[in-house]
């Protein structure tokens, strides 16, 4: 099913140098602002207390937030658990006040807007676990990129897994490089939707990819440019109706899904505009510039050999 056919094919390889050199820009720019900034890390990674309490009636859990900041908590995580009147509460490790005056304190706030809250349990989550978990985190992602790495080595050639490789690290740097500028909390949550990305950007790379593949073989007189760029036009109507049907989906997280899914949505949300982008203008030019032509998937036909004189 195509959404839109379009009768002529679209030179995007006549401006691989220029979408190139400004993806190599940005690239860097993410990179310092990591190095410079720094990623503003959540409690899952930082450490800090997590409270569950209950409430008499089903909890307003704008109006608990809203209130948690006026009285110095700001950065309090706020979300119901299980049911409507249960709440679960992160808040970052404070200098100098430790998790059980912590916990009394937020408890005395909940207390002036609400005296029926019980507190069900509180639990300090150390520094040390959330080393872990971005320690765990960081070897997740290189497990999938090496994955990524064999699998389109085997599916295809060398050069389109190399493709494929620098535009997920390209995607991935990027999306951490602006959680990094903004100080958005970057947290398990949004470490999920980067993973979701990685699958996803190679996904739509690899639809490219074979295509490209699949014109080597039928397009007997064009050139690489020409091959690399009928294969993006003709999966170009695919793309947009994958792309806009997911960001749909996110945008309805983004928009109503409150504060939890938050950052989750807004990581995919750049991650699906950059992935597309990358699987076009960072993917292919790579493939085209490591030198991939006909004879990597077309064997050359054997000449009979010349029959002996006698």
């Amino acid at each position: 099913m195509e959404l839109f056919k379009i009768k002529h094919d679209i030179p995007f390889m006549k401006y691989a140098k220029g979408t190139s050199i400004f993806s190599a820009i940005t690239f860097l720019l993410a990179i310092v602002f990591l190095v410079w900034k720094g990623l503003n890390l959540g409690v899952d990674f930082t450490g800090g207390t997590v409270l569950e309490v209950r409430y008499a009636q089903a909890a307003e859990i704008q109006k608990i937030r809203e209130h948690l900041a006026a009285n110095g908590h700001a950065d309090a995580s706020v979300q119901n658990f299980g049911t409507s009147r249960d709440v679960l509460i992160r808040l970052a490790v404070k200098q100098g006040i430790t998790s059980a005056q912590l916990s009394e304190q937020v408890m005395g706030i909940l207390k002036q807007q609400a005296p029926d809250v019980t507190m069900q349990r509180v639990e300090f989550v150390g520094p040390q676990v959330g080393q872990e978990l971005l320690w765990d985190g960081s070897l997740a992602l290189l497990a999938v990129s090496f994955g990524i790495v064999a699998y389109l080595a085997l599916r295809f050639e060398w050069r389109f897994a190399v493709g494929a490789i620098v535009a997920t690290f390209h995607d991935v740097v990027i999306i951490v490089g602006l959680f990094a500028l903004f100080q958005w909390e970057f947290s398990l949550t949004v470490l999920a939707a980067v993973l979701a990305i990685l699958g996803y950007s190679v996904n739509d790379t690899v639809v490219v990819f074979d295509r490209i593949r699949e014109n080597f073989r039928k397009m007997r007189k064009g050139s690489v440019s020409e091959i690399i760029d009928n294969a993006i036009t003709r999966t170009l109507s695919r793309t947009v109706m994958t792309h806009v049907t997911t960001q749909l989906m996110v945008f309805s997280m983004l928009f109503l899904g409150g504060e939890i899914l938050y950052y989750f949505a807004l990581a995919l949300t750049i991650g699906i505009v950059v992935g597309t982008y990358s699987s076009v203008l960072v993917a292919s030019p790579i493939v085209m510039w490591l030198g991939v032509s006909r004879e990597d998937f077309v064997k050359a036909e054997k000449k009979p050999e010349a029959e002996a004189l006698p």
